[in-house]
């Protein structure tokens, strides 16, 4: 580690970290007045921090798609220190987007009284993205390097250079489920697995198996970062509870989607799911399951381009007592999520998820907004072709200010999908991981446990 805390809450050994923490909070009881009673308090956690970072291993759902090969092509130009010829000069591979790569964090005041920043990667002992070996599943046979340049995320120069590793790695048999996904990634469908839902179950679980005995694995993430599917039904009987979902899988049930299908199975075989799609994945057997077996869960779909920049700019206009009463979001792109978001389905499992990102901001705020007042928002995706993974969006916010007027803020935004989605991947990753060797408790008669709950949700 790149720094060392000298003081009598924390303590080291050579396999743990040790801390003691007191947190200042504040307890609120509202009262028959509507006023409020404040009670600070101090709750007391103790933490410990397994320091054996593990051999780690990413099994990606959607390898064979734009962020698969785009992923797992950077992590291997950085471990081989690739650059290539751009009409700018030489570029050099990195890690530019990762949080726990490329952004520090404050350790305190240094004797020059100027504040001293570290890598956040530097914080706790953390899995390095070079030493993480991928695999994953694809409905498509094309091998990672044609997959790369059907893609078309990287510069050409560097394309060259990574084919000849890329080509090697194909997908292993994915779950295909027509009516889940649109009808336009048939033509797509080429390397499936057949049998009941049960049957590809236990097959996920063999393939997960096979890569860590294989890899020679402490540990392995599974994420999905394959195409967005329909919301699916959740109901008494379907997927309620844990015992109700595997019994809808062992029925061969036709509403058990194949995201949930790989949540299980990561499940069942201790590994952490992340969902990187708008889909509910998680139902409530996949959390019900999950907190049985103790196993890390999370993730609804990536916020990489226009709807990360929405979540910042809201809470930045509502925080500033700014009232966003219409936000229209236009945005259009070519690659193969582009093409499956044009079903109405699909679409609508986007549009949910874009909408969402307002509604904390203005349930924080009631002098603003009234009960169940929200600002108009209105989402529309295109898919356009020829603009590949370089995605297009355009926003218009309009607010009202002081005395009745109105502020309207238009914003162009150019993503480049893949190369913004990849470095949260990695993140989301690292970050899990470490995340499973962290146990806390709080108060002295608690045992430690692992803080599962905090992160599944």
């Amino acid at each position: 580690m790149a720094f060392h805390v000298d003081s009598p809450a924390v303590s080291y050994s050579d396999d743990k970290m040790c801390s003691h923490y007191s947190y200042q909070t504040c307890e609120v009881s509202p009262q028959a007045d509507g006023k409020f009673v404040v009670k600070p308090r101090t709750v007391e956690y103790d933490f410990e921090v397994q320091r054996k970072v593990p051999r780690l291993g990413c099994m990606l759902v959607g390898w064979g798609g734009n962020n698969g090969s785009t992923i797992t092509g950077a992590v291997l130009a950085n471990k081989l220190q690739l650059s290539w010829a751009t009409k700018k000069g030489r570029q050099h591979s990195n890690y530019y987007g990762s949080i726990t790569q490329a952004s520090t964090t404050s350790l305190g005041i240094g004797p020059d009284g100027q504040e001293v920043y570290v890598p956040l990667k530097d914080l706790l002992p953390m899995v390095q993205p070079n030493d993480i070996e991928f695999d994953g599943w694809d409905i498509s046979s094309m091998n990672l390097g044609d997959a790369m340049r059907r893609a078309e995320v990287f510069e050409p120069g560097l394309q060259e250079q990574l084919y000849p590793h890329l080509s090697q790695l194909k997908p292993r048999p994915s779950i295909y489920c027509s009516d889940f996904i649109a009808a336009n990634q048939a033509e797509r469908a080429d390397n499936v697995l057949t049998g009941t839902k049960s049957e590809m179950m236990t097959k996920l679980r063999e393939d997960i198996r096979d890569f860590k005995k294989s890899k020679k694995l402490d540990k392995v993430i599974v994420l999905w970062t394959a195409n967005t599917e329909r919301f699916c039904d959740i109901t008494d009987g379907l997927n309620l509870t844990a015992s109700q979902l595997l019994g809808s899988i062992e029925r061969n049930a036709e509403e058990v989607s194949p995201s949930t299908i790989f949540a299980v199975a990561s499940i069942l075989e201790g590994c952490a799911f992340l969902n990187g799609s708008p889909q509910n994945s998680l139902v409530p057997g996949v959390l019900d399951l999950a907190e049985q077996r103790q196993v890390f869960i999370g993730g609804d779909d990536f916020k990489s381009g226009q709807t990360k920049f929405k979540s910042v700019l809201v809470d930045f206009l509502v925080g500033a007592g700014i009232k966003p009463t219409s936000i229209v979001s236009y945005n259009h792109l070519g690659n193969n999520d582009g093409k499956n978001l044009s079903a109405p389905k699909q679409f609508r499992s986007k549009e949910i998820s874009k909408s969402n990102v307002v509604d904390d901001m203005v349930e924080s705020n009631r002098v603003l907004y009234d009960e169940k007042e929200t600002p108009d928002h209105c989402v529309v995706i295109k898919y356009v072709p020829y603009v590949g993974d370089s995605k297009r969006a355009m926003d218009e916010y309009t607010s009202e200010i002081f005395m009745g007027g109105h502020n309207t803020l238009v914003v162009h935004n150019t993503c480049e999908d893949s190369l913004l989605a990849s470095p949260i991947i990695l993140d989301l990753v690292i970050l899990t991981e470490v995340c499973q060797r962290i146990s806390m408790k709080s108060g002295k008669n608690c045992h430690l446990i692992m803080p599962f709950s905090l992160f599944s949700r």
